[in-house]
């Protein structure tokens, strides 16, 4: 079959482009979309694509940067931070769910080393789906994300071990007497692993990426990151563990570095389309047939995946003593077999350590509890809500009460959403001008912290009706959102809106990809931190060369007004993305130079009639003079540069049009 690979290839991109776009629209996790193409071109399905091979080599290397990016996001500071969660619920999880599958799958009759492996894979859940989901339902930072979070943190540090655990199963054969030497030697291996691709990292890749950054070549950097990436994964293959553990070690030697950022840049393009494929593999892997004879069996594995694991969580969290509503939205959210799980159990098709009838449809059945969870997700608040009702009503009562009661003497004053730096300084502005304000903020931690100093400071979703309603939003004079959530301020907005159509909303953004949607939203004002901090720059020198004071703020008031029009258009870099979304900054200078016999020497500027493609000259620069905002009179001689703004598109076809006509 290889003289049509390259024909598979391109039916199965071509059917991947299609399924992909088509779940985007629905608002389905891509990974469901791959999954359901291989299913659609495997052998098992319409069989486009009948032997994998090819496919399932390139798909390996999926995983092996998707641990590489995951290395390069593990952040010990926030492990720590969040201990309790991490080691405390995470680990309780993690084992208790371990145990209890492996008792269960034991008692069905499978043999030790098929227990273990589903025990292992099972106890995993969906780091790429949950994270996601939660994040644009602003849910991240709630006390249900945040404990989910961390309880993800430790699931992804037990992925080490269980990388090293399936080859030593395997190398152990059916699972006898030698089962704890063989493990015992696995564990060596990977602690001799950690410690020696630690010791590199210090010492080599620090100073290698110092020289390599110092070249200033990004196809040398990215061919470093991939060098580095590979080896790792190479090495750790070759001492008999998992090629996967290299990666996720090297990612983590990298995070430290300065270049962590960029490092993450460049491996995504070849972690997305590689993970793809990998996805579609798992796919292929999934037999219609089995699903057809063996669905009650199916059905009723992907529901026990999910009532077993989610009365895990519910206990675990409150054992932590977490509220009976919280409890059951990390249930919800995390209940789901994950992206890690498929690696595990994909992994123990490789070694043989699965039957082939029973690991179809285990591995189906986790697909499908993976293709439920965006929507128990969606609706884990309503579904809390509905069982924990009194709960849920009497605490949301209480703090409503609370806000009421210490607003209820309020007029005029500000509402400030969200509490952190930028939250605290416009804050402290406020206490100093001596106006009333209240502040809502969703850090539980953040908000005791201000209360026990005495500060206004509230726990509530400013995107929920009673809250707001508390906070006597039809009496307040402004109010301020000061994260850069663009979901979670999208939703305030919009539910500010239908209490209050006047109230002023003044709104923070990091850039301006989003300015026109929370402008459409109902946003009074968006101040972007880019462009506030470049205003703010030149203010202070124009006062320290000595421009007049009044001047100076009458200059920055107008670029405020003209909503910093004067900032739409930039002299491009090669490290800028051309294509990168902005609705702001979207436009280039550039510079056309006319010589020789080109169609614009000699002509007017208005017989040229650059207008008609959505261009404006600027200036014209001839020798060393430029002449700003030239006549339409103005007749281009030989050598004359005509310095054009607008979109790139519009650039290319006016200086195509100058050359040429």
């Amino acid at each position: 079959m290889n003289e049509h690979l390259l024909v598979q290839i391109v039916l199965l991109l071509a059917i991947t482009v299609i399924t992909v776009s088509i779940s985007r629209r629905l608002h389905f996790p891509p990974i469901l979309g791959y999954i359901i193409v291989g299913v659609i071109v495997g052998p098992n399905g319409f069989g486009f694509i009948e032997k994998a091979e090819n496919i399932e080599a390139l798909a390996e290397f999926g995983i092996v940067f998707l641990l590489f990016a995951i290395g390069l996001e593990f952040s010990i500071g926030q492990m720590i931070a969040m201990r309790k969660q991490v080691f405390g619920m995470g680990a309780v999880q993690v084992f208790t769910t371990a145990i209890v599958i492996y008792l269960i799958t034991y008692l069905a009759g499978l043999d030790t080393n098929t227990s273990i492996v589903i025990a292992s894979a099972f106890a995993l859940s969906s780091t790429a789906i949950v994270i996601k989901q939660l994040t644009e339902q602003s849910e991240i930072k709630s006390r249900h994300g945040r404990s989910a979070l961390g309880i993800l943190i430790f699931q992804d540090i037990m992925v080490i071990p269980l990388l090293i655990l399936i080859p030593a199963l395997a190398m152990n054969g059916d699972g006898g007497e030698s089962i704890s030497w063989v493990l015992g030697i696995a564990f060596l291996k990977g602690m001799f692993v950690v410690v020696l691709i630690h010791m590199i990292g210090k010492y080599l890749l620090k100073p290698l990426f110092h020289e390599v950054a110092s070249a200033k070549s990004q196809e040398l950097f990215t061919l470093t990151v991939l060098t580095v990436a590979l080896s790792a994964a190479a090495f750790t293959e070759e001492m008999g563990l998992s090629m996967t553990l290299g990666a996720f070690l090297a990612g983590t030697m990298l995070s430290e570095t300065e270049y962590r950022h960029q490092i993450e840049a460049d491996i995504r393009p070849f972690q997305d389309i590689l993970l793809g494929l990998f996805f579609v593999t798992i796919g292929m892997s999934i037999s219609l047939e089995i699903l057809a004879q063996h669905f009650l069996v199916i059905i009723l594995i992907t529901l026990a995946i999910i009532l077993i694991k989610g009365s895990i969580l519910y206990v675990t969290a409150r054992l932590f003593g977490k509220e009976g509503g919280i409890s059951l939205r990390i249930a919800l959210s995390l209940s789901q077999v994950g992206e890690f799980g498929l690696v595990l159990l994909s992994l123990a098709f490789a070694f043989d350590l699965l039957p082939n009838e029973t690991g179809n449809i285990l591995l189906t059945a986790a697909v499908l509890s993976m293709s439920i969870t965006p929507f128990m997700i969606k609706f884990n608040g309503k579904i809390a809500k509905f069982i924990h009702k009194d709960s849920y009503s009497n605490n949301n009562q209480e703090i409503e009460n609370t806000i009421i009661e210490e607003s209820k003497y309020l007029s005029g004053h500000v509402i400030l959403c969200g509490f952190g730096r930028v939250g605290q300084t416009v804050e402290r502005f406020l206490h100093k001008a001596n106006h009333a304000f209240v502040v809502l903020d969703m850090d539980i931690k953040r908000v005791h912290e201000a209360q026990d100093a005495g500060e206004a400071v509230y726990y509530g979703d400013a995107a929920k009706q009673s809250i707001l309603m508390a906070a006597e939003i039809n009496k307040a004079k402004v109010m301020i959102i000061t994260f850069s959530d663009f979901y979670a301020t999208l939703k305030i907005i919009k539910t500010t809106r239908q209490l209050n159509k006047e109230l002023p909303i003044l709104v923070r953004t990091l850039d301006d990809s989003h300015l026109n949607e929370l402008f459409e939203a109902g946003a009074t004002e968006v101040i972007p931190d880019t462009f506030e901090s470049s205003i703010m720059l030149a203010s202070h020198l124009m006062l320290m060369i000595g421009q007049p004071a009044s001047k100076v703020l009458r200059q920055t008031r107008q670029i405020r007004q003209d909503r910093y029009k004067i900032l739409e258009n930039f002299y491009p870099g090669e490290d800028d993305n051309p294509m990168e979304q902005h609705q702001v900054m979207k436009g280039i200078i550039h510079s056309v130079l006319v010589e020789g016999s080109m169609y614009a020497i000699g002509r007017r500027l208005k017989e040229l009639k650059l207008e008609s493609y959505n261009v404006k000259v600027e200036a014209i620069k001839r020798g060393h003079v430029r002449g700003e905002n030239p006549s339409e009179e103005t007749r281009i001689r030989d050598n004359d540069h005509i310095v054009l703004s607008g979109l790139v598109e519009d650039i290319e076809h006016a200086e195509k049009y100058l050359i040429t006509g």
